[in-house]
């Protein structure tokens, strides 16, 4: 909506990576031609850096934020135009669920370890892996060892979270079998409509 304003934003990326690899990551994309038009104008400041004379970066990649459902329908497209995917889990799971997770009479009552949502998860992360785009998790699920578990089980490897999550997912991950994790997991999302919490705890 206010393009004059994000050129601004990325003309200063430009300028910041001089010499040096840049990844730019478009976040909220519901249609590719979003990113499209994104990426258009990430094209014109590189076009404009270089007319001045300046250092444009040695690399750039540009991906894009999972958050809006409707980007499930359009996958092949956003690989052809995609570096890299980050599923942002909070958002995502919001609009997944047709819930605010800012009200407290919501955050409780749909689960991210029920089948449907993790049938999402582990499609997109067949398809990205099939089509060679690395995927990352971005959000607070990422930093729940009992999510993450459920994560690694489907097929990611790369997850974002906060510093003081990292100890406790670590030890997750050092004592499981992943192999048998994802033969377990893969086994009840195709199974069961109920949420597999307390199983994957047990």
């Amino acid at each position: 909506d206010r393009p004059a304003l994000l050129r601004q934003q990325l003309r200063a990326l430009v300028m910041a990576a001089k010499g040096r690899p840049l990844q730019v990551m478009f976040p909220m994309v519901a249609e590719v031609s979003e990113l499209d038009r994104a990426r258009s104008l990430l094209d014109r400041e590189l076009q404009a850096a270089q007319r001045r004379g300046e250092q444009t970066p040695e690399q750039i990649r540009v991906g894009a934020m999972v958050e809006v459902p409707a980007l499930a329908w359009q996958l092949d497209a956003l690989f052809e135009r995609a570096d890299f995917l980050s599923l942002g889990t909070n958002d995502f799971f919001q609009f997944f669920f047709a819930s605010d997770r800012s009200n407290p009479q919501m955050t409780e009552r749909y689960d991210v370890l029920s089948p449907p949502p993790l049938r999402f998860l582990a499609e997109l992360a067949r398809r990205c892996g099939r089509a060679n785009i690395p995927l990352t998790v971005c959000g607070e699920i990422a930093g729940q060892p009992l999510e993450a578990l459920a994560l690694l089980a489907l097929g990611y490897r790369r997850l974002s979270m906060a510093p003081p999550s990292l100890g406790p997912v670590k030890a997750m991950i050092r004592t499981t079998d992943l192999r048998h994790a994802a033969e377990f997991v893969t086994a009840r999302i195709a199974k069961t409509e109920a949420s597999l919490r307390s199983s994957l705890r047990d």
